[in-house]
């Protein structure tokens, strides 16, 4: 194991102690913060998207916000805005919820447009602009969006523009009966419903990680296979519109995280084929009858993994 991933998978244990199963969506979210990318989670209400984010940011002891999106949410309700302090007669920056290392959007959405793209400079450029001034965000900066699958009145689709910058979509399930027995019993224990987190790494430690990604080593041979999987994508006779070169980049970046995960320098023919459904299926817009259908994009990209052929690495 490399050194420098234990505190990883310390992170990992300590919000299993919470968050009973799904170690390959937590695994998942992990890659996605090592890559320094945004999630989107679309599932139903009740399973634990919220403690998800709020276990994962206490145990690297970063800081958290939440804003629960709604149709009457402003932009000045996420980035913030300039209001007049009435002793100095000066106007003063307030600073909005986005000014934070980890952001739950909640049923991102419910808010319309004008709203949504309040996120889209702070998650491409990291940056936020108020009042013709633009303020930096502070490393790491990651948009967790939930989206309820079930109810689409009053929601406004996310722009595909918005969609491509989330790094990863994934999807958490029902837990199985065994695994809500647990909770059941967790719970009882706990004879409360707060739940306490350990703080098992530092901001510093989560930087020094994301840098320790860039230097895991991948071989030409499987560069080229990353591209014929996404070249494979706006070919397909289902798909109108297949994934860009920035499918093609969450791949790279989401295989050398799995790698460095897994306790390897090197990215091999299985970390690509591990992180691709997540890593595109929300890059893929089906031809209309294939969508009336209730056709499905991870469907479509688990064929080209199987028909398109791995390449031999040594």
């Amino acid at each position: 194991m490399i050194p420098e991933n234990k505190s990883c998978m310390s992170i990992l244990e300590e919000v299993s102690k919470v968050i009973v199963g799904k170690r390959n969506v937590l695994e998942n979210l992990m890659l996605a913060i090592l890559s320094d990318g945004h999630v989107l989670i679309e599932d139903y209400p009740g399973l634990a998207k919220t403690l998800m984010a709020k276990s994962f940011a206490s145990a690297m002891s970063l800081r958290f916000k939440r804003i629960q999106f709604t149709p009457d949410l402003l932009p000045a309700d996420v980035t913030g805005t300039y209001v007049l302090n009435r002793k100095t007669s000066d106007f003063e920056l307030r600073k909005g919820p986005i000014f934070t290392n980890i952001l739950l959007a909640d049923e991102v959405n419910r808010a319309p447009p004008r709203t949504q793209s309040a996120l889209l400079e702070a998650m491409q450029e990291k940056q936020v602009t108020i009042e013709n001034e633009t303020l930096k965000l502070e490393k790491p900066f990651i948009v967790l969006a939930t989206q309820n699958p079930i109810e689409y009145e009053g929601t406004y689709p996310l722009p595909e523009a918005q969609l491509d910058r989330f790094l990863v979509k994934l999807s958490i399930g029902y837990p199985s009966a065994e695994e809500e027995v647990q909770i059941l019993e967790r719970r009882n224990q706990r004879k409360t419903d707060e739940v306490s987190i350990e703080k098992v790494a530092s901001l510093d430690q989560l930087l020094q990680m994301q840098k320790a990604i860039e230097d895991v080593h991948i071989d030409q041979a499987i560069e080229r296979y990353i591209v014929e999987v996404v070249r494979a994508t706006r070919s397909h006779q289902d798909v109108e519109v297949g994934a860009s070169p920035r499918g093609s980049l969450a791949i790279m970046r989401l295989s050398k995280a799995k790698a460095w995960l897994n306790g390897r320098d090197y990215v091999i023919p299985d970390d690509v084929k591990t992180v691709t459904v997540p890593a595109l299926s929300h890059r893929l817009i089906l031809k209309p009858e294939q969508w009336l259908k209730g056709g499905k994009t991870a469907a479509i990209i688990e064929e080209l993994l199987r028909r398109i052929a791995v390449p031999k690495v040594d």
